[in-house]
């Protein structure tokens, strides 16, 4: 069902992280196939083990949810042999709980890979909070056309930074 954990790839993984609620999270068919179950079996081992998953852990997509992100992803034919509710998402907590339920040595490898993308995606996005904050003090420090030239200047430095950052 699926790839062995040792062949993902942690930015293989990260695409599959969406933003919802202001929440990273990853859709439950998402994770099952990394985890190499259905769909069917992760959701079943949840609802046996509901208690460990709280709202901050894991939540239904609403109709707009589920819709605003299908436009982003090629999903099966409505009519037939698609979803009938809405999937669920887990955060990160919650997809490190799923390994604990699903308790499969797969699960496990593939747990740590997942919480490595989320942690690598939060870094990136705080890079992007810094550069934003130094654009707007920048915008404030220049006004004219000269401003505009300079700015393009600056951005370029501070991207060329955050990327050298990022790779280290």
């Amino acid at each position: 069902m699926g790839r062995k954990s040792s062949q993902l790839s942690i930015p293989e993984i990260e695409s599959r992280i969406y933003t919802v609620r202001n929440d990273k999270v990853m859709l439950d068919s998402d994770l099952a196939e990394l985890y190499g179950v259905s769909t069917k079996q992760l959701n079943q081992q949840v609802k046996r083990h509901l208690g460990r998953f709280p709202k901050d852990f894991m939540f239904r997509l609403d109709k707009e949810e589920y819709s605003s992100l299908r436009s982003q992803f090629v999903t099966s034919k409505q009519g037939r042999g698609g979803r009938r509710f809405s999937p669920y998402v887990f955060t990160e907590h919650g997809a490190i709980m799923l390994a604990s339920v699903l308790n499969s040595e797969r699960a496990v490898e593939t747990s740590i890979l997942v919480v490595r993308a989320f942690v690598r995606f939060r870094e990136m996005f705080s890079g992007h909070k810094e550069i934003t904050r130094k654009l707007t003090e920048l915008e404030k420090r220049l006004a004219g056309p000269v401003a505009h030239s300079l700015l393009w200047e600056q951005l370029e430095s501070i991207l060329i930074r955050a990327s050298i950052e990022t790779l280290r």
